[in-house]
């Protein structure tokens, strides 16, 4: 018998036992699906076997490449949504035991939604952040790594859904930027993009790894992966965030500063082009 929301039930709910309800035992992939196929599929794959490999779960021996990718496609086309979809796959630890599991072995499921546009497009609106810095994220591995527990996020999307922002600035315990709430930050000035490195916390995004590939074979701008700290931001002639569903996301406006979105534009194009072209 449980209690679910006041009433004293005979049934057991599946989430009585759920280790990624109970703690965050779970890692999860978010995979944008165009004309029938997930872009970035193989980074995709081997970012969520290094998670799972991290959090000590045991890899399943069909978990393949091949049958990661039939799940996800089998599931889009009999939704009829394959041209443009967002599928998301969640791996967690089979029920049993508190802290201490009682086996490594995994389960899965895999939701996915449609996508209003296929092809990648920047958004000019005004887009306007801020730091948040009610909590820190912790300059670890695990920070790199897309788990279940993602409560830092959580509450700030809340604040700055509270103080009318688009999206917020995520810092580390040493007070560096790390990433904003919903991706990987990049920050222009002159010739020179820079984003913080994986070792500062954030996360080793799919997205990321594109536009820095991207970025080093343009002529004229120099890639770096360094240190940022607030008082650069606003130094800054342009930044933006970056993840697989959005693209790139040009910010407007961080505290008094406004930014231009001219290099954000050419990756755009440049994303496009290479995608096409696979």
């Amino acid at each position: 018998m449980i209690n679910f929301n006041g009433n004293v039930l005979e049934q057991k709910n599946v989430l009585t036992q759920n280790r990624a309800f109970l703690y965050g035992d779970g890692v999860f992939e978010t995979l944008k699906i165009v004309n029938g196929k997930i872009l970035f599929l193989e980074d995709h794959y081997f970012r969520l076997m290094a998670s799972m490999r991290v959090v000590r779960m045991e890899i399943p021996m069909n978990f393949t490449m091949e049958y990661f990718e039939e799940q996800i496609l089998n599931l889009v086309k009999q939704k009829e949504i394959s041209s443009s979809a967002r599928a998301r796959i969640t791996v967690f630890r089979n029920d049993g035991g508190l802290y201490l599991p009682k086996t490594n072995e995994v389960s899965y499921l895999i939701h996915a939604t449609p996508l209003e546009n296929a092809l990648y497009a920047l958004n000019t609106v005004s887009y306007e952040v801020d730091l948040y810095k009610d909590f820190y994220v912790t300059k670890q591995l695990l920070s790199s790594v897309k788990t279940t527990n993602k409560l830092i996020n959580v509450t700030g999307s809340i604040f700055a859904h509270e103080n009318g922002l688009e999206n917020c600035i995520l810092l580390n315990d040493t007070k560096n930027v790390v990433e904003v709430l919903q991706g990987n930050l990049f920050m222009v000035t002159g010739k020179k993009l820079i984003t913080p490195p994986v070792s500062e916390g954030c996360l080793n995004g799919v997205m990321r790894k594109q536009i820095l590939a991207l970025a080093k074979r343009m002529e004229g701008i120099e890639v770096s992966e360094e240190i940022i700290s607030p008082f650069d931001l606003q130094k800054a002639d342009e930044l933006f965030l970056t993840n697989v569903i959005t693209g790139i996301q040009s910010i407007t406006k961080y505290r008094k500063k406004e930014f231009t979105a001219n290099l954000a534009h050419l990756l755009v194009q440049k994303l496009n082009e290479s995608i096409s072209q696979n």
